[in-house]
């Protein structure tokens, strides 16, 4: 990845946003944030210089498997990376869906600087 990537961040929890956004400003990345797949979706119509989003899969509003299959229909070349700690099921089962509806890669919550970082390193382009 390139350090002078933007970085679309939707989280609807502000404390799991702001870590992710932290981290990322600490390694020179650029971040905008979203509270959810709605607000992510009309942030990225705005801002065209995004190259990379980080989305959770269960959020209010509108839910990541949907907001990735929306951003996949108008920018097909987008990476994206989906995150999910799960909820009634197990995170990997969102997170296998997510990697079947577009998403180049997937992280299990809780993770650290080091996952994140990595899952962004290792992405598919």
């Amino acid at each position: 990845m390139k350090r002078y990537d933007t970085i679309l961040v939707i989280e609807d929890d502000e404390d799991i946003r702001q870590m992710i956004c932290d981290i990322l400003g600490d390694e020179g990345y650029e971040t905008i944030q979203a509270a959810n797949g709605l607000e992510g979706l009309i942030i990225l119509r705005k801002y065209p210089k995004i190259s990379i989003i980080i989305t959770d899969l269960l959020m209010p509003e509108k839910e990541g498997i949907e907001t990735i299959t929306e951003i996949r229909k108008d920018h097909p070349g987008l990476m994206i990376l989906a995150i999910s700690g799960g909820g009634i099921c197990m995170p990997e089962n969102y997170l296998n869906l997510a990697k079947a509806m577009g998403a180049n890669a997937t992280l299990s919550k809780p993770f650290g600087r080091r996952e994140l970082l990595n899952a962004l390193e290792n992405m598919e382009r």
